[in-house]
């Protein structure tokens, strides 16, 4: 299904365009929010695989690391959420191809073993192959992972043993004792910048509302930005980015000055708040905004900042954390959105007036590509069909305390310049979180 915004009346192929502007005055069951994607190199798991990761699953599965492993902490930070919101309903995450990375394998007499995976994980595993005392010839054959046993079996020959989630046994022969044989050779290798554009390629059909780039990488960073802009422009998909130290004037992408320290002593870069940030984004829905939302378990920020580099992180529409009273907070819950127009003024450089107006236009774009188009006549009934469902939605939305001042005639649907074709205009106000709040206190005898 076709989708975007809309500059005239000229859209070949049948679809939802909208397009959400400011006045000159900047005024301006709801969808679901909460899906992260990232692409992370990793020591074990699928290369060149989306893999969705749901809040609560065993990391395991996915990494080859327990949610308390330190290659967890990633996933850990993005899954954390605030004091005040949620963190995302799932992950899709994406390890890249590496080059020169390797499988780690041990020899047993005539079996070979070998990790399922690339990557330096597999060292961590070693097999054990002793005499089954309940039948004579045959051996137990047992998978170690850091000393647990992950899976047991038994067999006489190589050619009895079955793949497991670790291992893959190969040869022929029988079977041969062992107290204990490692796994050696696993190496993660160099990731290529281009397994980034492999990533966002394997993404673009999927549905999301945070990418986060936890890198440096200047190429990268112009890559994720010019993908995530063509996501929100081109294809009606409604998402944003994030990352560190960006200044590109956009809705689009929310930029991270600074990093934090976590109360167990632990640093966090910039790039590596990303996650956490990403996370919270993604999690918050259009009522709920991040401006002073705490980072949970941080107790310093790094670096610490001045007042006044705080209000030039602030002009150039990036995200700052700063400490008070025993908390790390954000400062203002913004994105890189500099320059304003009458199109998009200010109030589109807050993210939650992203979130509401990104929410509107992902559940318009559903349920009229999914009820409406193809299925209702261009005529005086379709169109009080299509005013009815947005006046509700937006009645809606008003409830919730997403948009304020909103009647049905701020909505209208006409005939288009095409005989197929409608148009339609809607105004909203949407609702922002306090930020400043000014007090002149007078004393008086």
């Amino acid at each position: 299904m076709a989708g975007g915004t809309w500059t005239s009346q000229s859209k070949k192929q049948p679809g939802v365009y909208i397009n959400v502007k400011s006045s000159m005055e900047q005024s301006v069951k709801v969808g679901d929010r909460g899906i992260v994607a990232i692409c992370e190199p990793l020591s074990w798991g699928p290369e060149g695989e989306l893999m969705t990761i749901n809040a609560g699953d065993d990391f395991t599965s996915y990494i080859g690391y327990s949610a308390t492993s330190e290659k967890s902490l990633f996933l850990r930070e993005i899954f954390k959420g605030s004091e005040r919101t949620s963190g995302p309903a799932k992950v899709m995450l994406y390890r890249p191809a590496a080059e020169g990375s390797a499988k780690a394998t041990a020899v047993v007499g005539d079996l070979t073993v070998t990790a399922r995976y690339q990557g330096v994980r597999g060292n961590d595993i070693s097999v054990s192959l002793t005499q089954d005392p309940d039948q004579s010839g045959n051996y137990v054959v047992r998978t170690i992972v850091e000393g647990l046993v992950k899976n047991t079996q038994t067999g006489k020959t190589v050619s009895d043993l079955k793949e497991n989630d670790w291992v893959a046994f190969s040869g022929s022969g029988t079977l041969t004792a062992s107290a204990g044989t490692s796994l050696t050779g696993g190496s993660d290798g160099t990731v290529k910048n281009a397994e980034y554009s492999n990533f966002l390629t394997a993404l673009e059909s999927r549905n999301f509302q945070i990418l986060i780039y936890d890198g440096a990488d200047s190429t990268i960073k112009e890559a994720y930005i010019a993908f995530i802009k063509r996501m929100r422009e081109n294809s009606g998909r409604k998402c944003q980015a994030v990352m560190s130290g960006a200044e590109s004037d956009t809705e689009a992408v929310i930029s991270v000055k600074n990093g934090v320290v976590l109360s167990d002593g632990t640093t966090l870069t910039p790039q590596k708040t990303t996650w956490w940030v990403g996370g919270v984004q993604a999690g918050a829905n259009y009522t709920e905004s991040l401006v002073y939302a705490q980072y949970p378990n941080a107790a310093d920020v790094s670096p610490r900042l001045t007042s006044a580099e705080i209000d030039e992180a602030l002009d150039k529409g990036q995200i700052v954390f700063f400490e008070e009273f025993g908390s790390v907070k954000i400062v203002s819950d913004i994105n890189t959105l500099t320059s304003y127009t009458a199109n998009k003024g200010e109030a589109f450089s807050l993210n939650q007036v992203i979130r509401t107006a990104d929410t509107l236009t992902s559940d318009i774009y559903k349920n009229f590509s999914q009820n409406f188009v193809g299925k209702t006549q261009n005529n005086a009934t379709g169109w009080d069909l299509l005013k009815s469902w947005i006046v509700g939605y937006l009645n809606e939305i008003q409830a919730n305390g997403g948009i304020q001042n909103f009647e049905s005639d701020d909505v209208t649907v006409e005939a288009g310049n095409a005989l197929n074709a409608v148009l339609i205009t809607l105004a909203i106000q949407p609702v922002a979180a306090v930020e400043k709040i000014y007090i002149t206190a007078t004393l008086t005898d």
